[in-house]
C-alpha cells in the first residue's frame, strides 16, 4: 500500500498541483485497488521502460487516455494548449486555418478556414492528413499534431494528405499566417440580407448585428425582404454567442437548456425581447459540417417557427464541454451536460433534420455512390449516446447528411438560391413562419 501511495500522491500532485481529493481518500476499497494497480504500473514504466520516461510525459498520456476513453470531446490542455485555445476564441491565432479532429489516428479536416493557408491549399472537408514534414501522424494524439501545424510566421510546412478517390496522399507546402478568424460575413442578395457565420468566436453577435444594421441601411429599412442566415460547415464554438445570435431573433422563450448528470443540473438560456428583423423572415441553411453552436441556433429557431431551416442534416453535436483551468496552469476539458433545443429533443447524436432538404447538385459525371457521406457524431468512437439510439426512435440512418462543401462559383451555390427564393414565400404572423 505505501507504494501505491507514493505512486499515486506523485501522479495526483504532478497533474494538478493539488492534494489528493476527498473523494479518493475516503473511497472505496475498490478505488484503492485500482489506484495500486495504476501505482504498480507506474513504478514499473520508470523503472524498467527501454528508454527514460519524463513524469510529464507519463502524466499528461494517462490523463488523455483516461479522458480519450470517455467520449470524443473530453480532453486535457497543458499550459501551452490552454492559452492556444483562449487566443483561438478571441478570433486570432497562428497557424494553417484548419478546424480538425482525429479519426482512426489521422487528423481529419472538418473545415479549412476561410482565407487562410489551408484554404489557398485546396485542403477539403474530409481530408486526412497523414503525415508532417514527413513525420507520420499516427501515434500522435490531436494537441501534439496540432502543435506541430504550428510555428513561427512565415515558415513552412509540408503536409500529406489522404482524400476519397485519389489512391496515394499527395504533399501540399503550406506557408504559415497569423490566422485572424473573420467570423462573419455578410453581403446583399437583391433584397435580402445574406450572412454567412464560419465559427462562434466571441466577435459573432457584434460582427451579425453589424451586418445587418448595414445591409439593411443600404437596401433601406422597408426594402428588406429577410435574411438567410448561412451555418454551413459552421463548427461551433462558445456557447454565449450561440445564445445571443438565437436572442437576436427572438422575443421571448427558451433558446436553449443543459442537462448534466444530476436530475437538478439544468440550466435554461430564454430570449429576451427584441428582434433584430423586426419580424421579417428568416431561412436558416444547415448541412453535415454544422455542429454544436450550429444546431443550437438552428433548434431555438426552428422549435419557435420563427425560421425555415434548409439544406441536409447537421453533425449532431449535442454535448456541452466545461473549461476547468487547473493549477498548473492547464485546463480540463470535460463533457459535462447535453443540450436540448426548446421543445426538449437532444441534438445528441441526431442533429437538426431541416424543414426543407436541398442537397447541392453532385459534380459533373459523379454518381450518387462516389459522393461520400459526412461522417457525424453518432459515428465517432466512444461517442455520447443519444436519447435516440437504441431504443428504435430513430437516428443517424433517418435522413441524409451531405459532405458537399459550398461552391465558391456563387452562381453554383443551389441551396444559397433555393433559400433567397423561399424567402419571397414566406408569411410571419406573431413571430412565427406561417404555414
Amino acid at each position: 500500500m505505501m507504494r501505491m501511495n507514493r505512486a499515486v500522491v506523485a501522479f495526483l500532485a504532478f497533474a494538478t498541483g493539488a492534494a489528493i481529493p476527498m473523494c479518493v481518500q475516503a473511497g472505496s476499497a475498490e478505488t484503492y485497488r485500482q489506484l495500486n494497480l495504476f501505482g504498480d504500473v507506474y513504478e514499473r514504466v520508470k523503472s524498467d521502460y527501454v528508454d527514460e520516461v519524463t513524469d510529464e510525459k507519463l502524466v499528461e498520456a494517462a490523463i488523455n487516455g483516461m479522458l480519450a476513453s470517455l467520449d470524443p470531446h473530453s480532453s486535457y490542455m497543458n499550459a501551452k494548449a490552454f492559452g492556444d485555445m483562449q487566443v483561438q476564441t478571441r478570433g486570432e491565432f497562428g497557424g494553417l486555418g484548419i478546424e480538425v479532429t482525429m479519426e482512426n489516428g489521422f487528423v481529419k479536416v472538418v473545415t479549412p478556414i476561410d482565407e487562410t493557408p489551408a484554404s489557398r491549399a485546396g485542403l477539403k472537408t474530409g481530408d486526412y492528413i497523414v503525415s508532417l514534414d514527413g513525420k507520420d501522424v499516427l501515434g500522435l494524439t490531436l494537441q501534439e499534431a496540432v502543435e506541430k501545424m504550428r510555428g513561427p510566421v512565415d515558415s513552412k510546412i509540408v503536409i500529406s494528405v489522404k482524400r476519397e478517390g485519389i489512391a496515394k496522399p499527395f504533399d501540399l507546402t503550406l506557408t504559415r499566417a497569423v490566422i485572424k478568424i473573420r467570423a462573419v460575413r455578410s453581403r446583399r442578395e437583391g433584397d435580402v440580407i445574406y450572412v454567412r457565420v464560419t465559427q462562434f468566436n466571441e466577435q459573432v453577435d457584434a460582427g451579425v448585428k453589424k451586418a445587418i444594421a448595414d445591409l439593411s441601411k443600404e437596401i433601406g429599412p422597408d426594402k428588406v425582404k429577410g435574411v438567410v442566415l448561412d451555418l454551413r460547415n459552421n463548427p461551433g464554438g462558445l456557447l454565449d454567442q450561440a445564445i445571443a445570435i438565437s436572442d437576436e431573433f427572438l422575443d421571448r422563450g427558451e433558446i436553449v437548456s443543459t442537462r448534466g448528470r444530476k436530475p437538478d443540473d439544468v440550466s435554461r438560456y430564454s430570449a429576451t425581447q427584441g428582434d433584430l428583423m423586426a419580424g421579417k423572415p428568416v431561412v436558416v441553411l444547415i448541412n453535415g459540417g454544422s455542429a454544436s453552436a450550429s444546431e443550437i441556433v438552428a433548434g431555438a429557431l426552428q422549435d419557435h417557427k420563427r425560421a425555415l431551416i434548409m439544406g441536409t442534416r447537421s453533425f449532431g453535436k449535442g454535448s456541452v464541454q466545461t473549461i476547468i483551468p487547473l493549477p498548473n496552469q492547464g485546463a480540463l476539458r470535460l463533457t459535462t451536460a447535453r443540450y436540448y433545443t426548446p421543445s426538449g429533443r437532444s441534438i445528441q447524436a441526431k442533429g437538426i433534420e431541416p424543414d426543407k432538404q436541398v442537397l447541392q447538385p453532385l459534380p459533373d459525371g459523379a454518381k450518387p455512390e462516389d459522393v461520400p457521406q459526412m461522417r457525424s457524431e453518432a459515428d465517432l468512437p466512444n461517442h455520447l449516446q443519444g436519447d435516440s439510439e437504441g431504443n428504435g426512435a430513430g437516428g443517424a440512418t433517418e435522413a441524409p447528411r451531405s459532405a458537399e462543401e459550398i461552391p465558391e462559383d456563387r452562381a453554383k451555390d443551389v441551396q444559397l438560391d433555393q433559400a433567397l427564393a423561399q424567402i419571397a414565400t414566406l408569411k410571419v404572423v406573431d413571430g412565427k413562419i406561417a404555414n
